[in-house]
């Protein structure tokens, strides 16, 4: 006999469900029995141009499994729009309990070329409206004291990459964000969590597949659909989840990863305190073992996904 659905009774705001993984963790979210305010610019990767079309396939979609779900086009990286996408789920639904931020855009320069068009619309999109939606969503969680927050953040930020400051950046203010709303909230019973996904995608095309061995290699990585992040979205915004909050997961295949966060490695004083002669002779040798080596998201996690 089937338990009760996860999620049943719930109203999830999904951002950026127009495809990928946002739309995998929209359906997810269906299926566990939440209703879904599907939003989605409907714009290519860098954030340009814009359709309806993506959102209204993922309703389809939806509705195709007998789901529930409404759209809306508004963008996350404007206060007022952030309001009313909050807006739509209440009109549709009568009620927010869970908001999954995963809009986002790329616009991948090496540091020394970024533009600042190019800093601004990623921190826009991905922080500013990470923010901006989760803000407009906490008027009515902490009314009804309770709800579930789901962002998406990235190794790139959390370990690092190339040609990535601005995608980074905004990734891990987005940990920190989530963090902060984590125990500013806590009193309200509503949680925050990020998930940091791996998932075969346009920007992943790329890699060599000449070898045999080349070959095997991206077919183990096209495995890592967007599917396979879907049940830790589902669990973090479920009340399985009541006890988890202020944690950075990351989800690989088949793989699930809790993230460590900043703490003190190695520490050293003097009474005496300290000059800058004597920081060199003495404190970096003494730190130095500790240091966190220059290492990209690809030289961490090293191994296939298994």
């Amino acid at each position: 006999m089937a338990g009760r659905p996860m999620l049943e009774g719930k109203v999830a705001v999904v951002t950026g469900a127009g495809g990928g993984i946002g739309r995998a963790i929209a359906l997810a979210m269906a299926r566990a029995g939440a209703k879904v305010l599907v939003n989605d610019l409907g714009v290519s990767v860098s954030g340009e141009g814009g359709s309806a079309s993506p959102a209204e396939e993922t309703k389809a979609l939806i509705e195709k499994e007998a789901g529930v779900a409404a759209v809306n086009a508004d963008s996350v990286s404007e206060w007022h729009s952030a309001r009313r996408i909050m807006q739509s789920a209440l009109d549709a639904f009568g009620r927010i309990d869970i908001v999954v931020n995963n809009a986002g855009i790329l616009r991948d320069v090496i540091f020394h070329r970024m533009s600042p068009e190019d800093w601004l619309a990623v921190i826009d999109v991905h922080l500013n409206g990470s923010f901006f939606v989760s803000r407009a969503a906490a008027e009515h969680f902490r009314k009804q004291e309770s709800g579930a927050y789901v962002h998406m953040t990235s190794t790139s930020g959390l370990i690092g990459n190339f040609g990535q400051a601005n995608y980074a950046a905004a990734k891990l203010g987005i940990a920190a964000l989530s963090k902060s709303i984590a125990l500013d909230m806590q009193r309200f019973h509503v949680r925050s969590n990020c998930i940091s996904p791996f998932a075969w995608s346009r920007m992943t095309g790329s890699i060599p597949a000449e070898t045999p061995e080349q070959q095997a290699r991206v077919a183990r990585i096209r495995e890592m659909t967007p599917e396979k992040n879907a049940p830790m979205a589902v669990f973090l915004a479920s009340d399985a989840a009541q006890n988890v909050s202020g944690q950075i997961f990351a989800t690989r295949h088949n793989e699930i990863f809790v993230m460590s966060q900043s703490r003190p490695l190695r520490g050293i004083h003097r009474a005496e305190g300290w000059t800058p002669e004597q920081i060199g002779e003495y404190a970096m040798p003494a730190l130095a073992s500790s240091f966190v080596p220059l290492e990209r998201s690809g030289e961490v996690f090293s191994w296939d996904p298994v």
